[in-house]
């Protein structure tokens, strides 16, 4: 079958591997529909500090086999894999952590979500990693259910409060979640800005918010100070790795506002900031990783009931086989929001 890897900086290779072999407690799943994720660019063109570097996890798929002891699925379910899974038992879990439970950060699926098929072990499967399709979802939509549940536990996270101005730093994919998110819960003022013009234009195409082009609005933070009466904004969304972003952020958030950091900074980033700043204005910087199996069927409920238009996001569909220039066309993201591959 075939599978995609990492093969070194700025690469990737459709590989033809061994088709995975089923174990009891196990299942093997038909990938159909796998997002793109920007962890996954940054697993192939900068510098991932997380522990996994396999491609794929935004996945959704038919049962094809089931291993003995499995209960309650069966062979042409259709599904949404979770590919970490906590414990629910060691003391991160018992506090509510579970994005950083031992177990969370060490399993998989195997060999990872950009393949034909997919191996979704016991472990995954006893602990809610798997969950059944309703008729009213797609597969594309399934696909978007990973990105909206990280979503979810991020905005969770910020004591979300509606009529809350919010300011989003990247208007890639991520960031879009979040503005769709934001107006579901009942922001306010909603502010997007990013250097991709066509990503602000697909943004104001589809949504009422307010965009800037940080490159040439210079002044963009005095002129969203403005709007919010010269408070700045109540959450302020970092939806990109660009330090400059975060370093922003703490210019645009009023005092005792809340900044999350939800993209993910390469490895080794740092910055230089006055932290008495931090201290005095009392702002909170929050960084959210990753998502459970809570979030996970919040988004799937959200996504059932139409709540939100989730696949107005996806842009392009890339068959496997053309899954390096799925990838290509996601990083460039020149006319690109949300990428998927499919094995159909």
């Amino acid at each position: 079958m075939k599978a995609v890897f990492v093969k070194g900086q700025n690469s990737v290779l459709v590989d033809e591997v061994p088709s995975p072999k089923l174990s009891d407690g196990d299942l093997i799943v038909k990938m159909r529909t796998c997002g793109l994720c920007g962890s996954d660019l940054e697993k192939v063109y900068g510098q991932y500090g997380m522990g996994s570097a396999r491609l794929g996890h935004e996945i959704a798929g038919e049962i094809m086999q089931i291993g003995k002891g499995i209960n309650g699925f069966a062979p042409g379910d259709r599904v949404f894999i979770h590919h970490h899974v906590p414990c629910y038992s060691c003391h991160y879990c018992l506090h509510g952590d579970y994005t950083m439970c031992n177990r969370y950060q060490s399993s998989n699926i195997d060999p990872c979500g950009l393949s034909e098929q997919i191996l979704v072990p016991e472990w995954n499967i006893s602990r809610g990693g798997l969950i059944k399709l309703p008729d009213n979802i797609s597969y594309d939509e399934a696909s978007l259910i990973e990105p909206v549940a990280c979503c979810l536990k991020a905005l969770a996270k910020c004591n979300f409060h509606k009529g809350d101005d919010v300011a989003i730093l990247g208007a890639g994919p991520a960031g879009m979640m979040h503005m769709l998110l934001a107006k579901v819960f009942g922001a306010g003022r909603i502010f997007i800005i990013d250097i991709n013009q066509f990503r602000l234009d697909f943004a104001k195409k589809h949504h009422e918010i307010k965009s800037y082009n940080s490159l040439i609005d210079k002044d963009f933070i005095k002129k969203i100070q403005e709007f919010t009466n010269a408070r700045g904004t109540d959450i302020t969304i970092v939806a990109t790795g660009n330090t400059s972003a975060l370093l922003q952020s703490f210019e645009l958030t009023r005092r005792a506002g809340r900044i999350l950091l939800f993209g993910v900074p390469p490895k080794g980033s740092s910055i230089s900031y006055d932290l008495n700043n931090l201290y005095s204005n009392e702002q909170t910087l929050i960084p959210s990783y990753g998502a459970s199996e809570i979030e996970t069927n919040q988004a799937l409920k959200l996504i059932a009931e139409k709540r939100i238009d989730i696949t107005s996001l996806i842009t392009h569909h890339f068959k496997i086989d053309d899954t390096p220039q799925a990838i290509k066309c996601a990083h460039n993201a020149n006319d690109a929001m949300k990428v998927v591959v499919m094995n159909e």
